[in-house]
């Protein structure tokens, strides 16, 4: 079995090629390396996987359309796992046009190359973004999410309709994991768990904002690949007893949608709390208002990935805060 892991320089797609790779399957991992954010974090990812002989690296971007192309047409994958997009919901606001590249075209791309290609699975990484300023807690799939308060939500609910149109026409199966705050060991620079981090061993203030008044879904790195890789078996089948004008997760059509998250809200003032006790030291808070396409609270109902996956999250934020600090002191020698 050969699966194509795209975004594998990414934080989730570095950890997700090494679970697969564990289990002797066949990789072929893209990546655009993008500058983002710093570029020396995503080689040294794909250093990290080096070792694994059966992960191949191709450096390549989502929206080059021969490219793409090519690359199905060369490895004739069996699965897709494609997990690259432009990320971050602030710099959407400053550079929108990076996200019709990467996330609508580049979207396009992998369904096209699937439809040419007869794979008999993608799995592909939505957000809770696209929830938005829902106020019904906890987050269900079967929720209205025709509202997003920011561009990188609405790319990511259009990834969504455009699985399902390709699922129903060309009878590519499809599933899309709407992710809930991801962090860990690896973790993204721009996300608070790094910040946090950073600000703290280095004396400087934190942003804390919205005055602190905020909750996440913090899902550790680990339990989100558990899923990830759980799921991919899960190959959904066409129902011809159904419709496509039920609820917006289900469908006659190979088409799923789930959620993935913890489960349980935490504030972000014990997040913060839990990023002190793991570095041995009290952060000075800079109270600053919500940002722009920000929203205030996530919280994860997970109860159908646990029914298809029989699996359930493991690690809490205060562990979680524990192995990423390590990780961080180890990474940058401190």
């Amino acid at each position: 079995m050969i699966i194509l892991v795209t975004g594998v320089a990414g934080f989730i797609g570095h950890a997700v090629a090494k679970n697969l790779s564990a289990q002797g399957l066949q990789i072929v991992g893209i990546d655009n390396l993008n500058d983002y954010y710093d570029v020396s974090l995503k080689q040294a990812r794909l250093d990290d996987l080096a070792d694994c002989d059966d992960i191949t690296f191709v450096e390549l971007d989502l929206a080059d359309r021969k490219g793409m192309a090519a690359l199905f047409a060369e490895y004739d994958f069996d699965r897709v796992i494609h997990l690259a997009a432009q990320a971050g919901v602030r710099y959407s606001l400053e550079n929108p046009h990076a996200y019709a590249d990467s996330n609508l075209i580049g979207h396009l791309n992998v369904l096209e190359g699937c439809r040419h290609h007869g794979v008999e699975h993608l799995v592909y990484a939505s957000s809770s973004s696209v929830y938005g300023m829902n106020d019904k807690v906890p987050f269900a799939t079967s929720d209205n999410v025709d509202h997003p308060v920011s561009l990188y939500a609405a790319t990511k609910k259009a990834n969504e309709l455009m699985a399902h149109t390709y699922s129903h026409l060309y009878d590519i199966p499809t599933t899309g994991l709407r992710f809930f705050t991801v962090y860990g060991p690896w973790g993204r620079p721009d996300m608070a768990m790094f910040k946090f981090t950073k600000a703290i061993l280095e004396g400087r203030p934190i942003d804390v904002f919205n005055h602190g008044d905020m909750s996440r879904d913090f899902t550790y790195i680990d339990d989100i690949v558990e899923g990830v890789v759980r799921i991919l078996d899960f190959v959904p089948g066409r129902d011809d007893a159904g419709t496509s004008h039920e609820a917006p997760d289900t469908s006659g059509a190979p088409y799923a949608l789930y959620n993935i998250g913890h489960g349980s809200p935490v504030s972000l003032m014990d997040f913060v709390h839990a990023v002190e006790a793991a570095t041995g030291k009290t952060a000075e808070y800079n109270f600053m208002p919500m940002q722009p396409g920000d929203v205030p609270r996530t919280f994860a109902d997970t109860q159908a990935l646990f029914e298809a996956t029989s699996y359930r999250p493991q690690v809490g934020v205060e562990e979680g805060a524990r192995r990423f600090v390590d990780w961080y002191r180890s990474y940058y020698q401190i």
